[in-house]
């Protein structure tokens, strides 16, 4: 069983975007339905090549960090603000499944990245282009649409 979704718009999305000062109702939503696609917000949260509520990968991450964090210190020094300290110096890919504020910045930053204009807060067709785009290329809009019903809109 994962997260409920309130709860983690509440004090996971919610907070962290409002911490980068990027929150808005539709990057809120965004978010809920790309855990809800990857993880069913949060039943697996570890595999082998993919990271934490948002699956990740060690690749991506790292890109991230050299290749967008790099270039805005202000923002790597905010983000690098949620990450535990000690634990992401000798395992940084790890704070990807043990840290979901830490999560939700780096998988919101991987978003932002690319420069993408947010569709309207309710049209999931759209939103579920932008987790195939980013996250999951292979995935088909339905499997974000079917994620979203089940784990958003009608939570157990």
């Amino acid at each position: 069983m994962g997260i409920a979704a309130s709860e983690l718009s509440r004090f996971v999305i919610r907070p962290t975007l409002i911490y980068l000062g990027r929150d808005c109702p539709t990057a809120q939503a965004l978010l809920l339905g790309i855990a809800a696609s990857q993880t069913a917000l949060g039943t697996a949260l570890h595999g082998r090549r993919c990271h934490g509520l948002y699956r990740i990968a060690e690749a991506r991450h790292q890109h991230l960090w050299d290749d967008y964090l790099a270039r805005d210190p202000d923002l790597a020094s905010l983000v690098s603000g949620l990450a535990s300290q000690h634990a992401f110096l000798g395992a940084p890919h790890l704070e990807l499944t043990v840290n979901l504020r830490y999560a939700t910045a780096i998988a919101w930053l991987l978003i932002e990245q690319q420069e993408l204009a947010l569709p309207d807060v309710d049209d999931v067709t759209a939103m579920a282009r932008i987790w195939r785009q980013i996250f999951h290329p292979q995935g088909r809009l339905r499997d974000f649409s079917t994620a979203w019903r089940t784990c958003v809109t009608s939570p157990a």
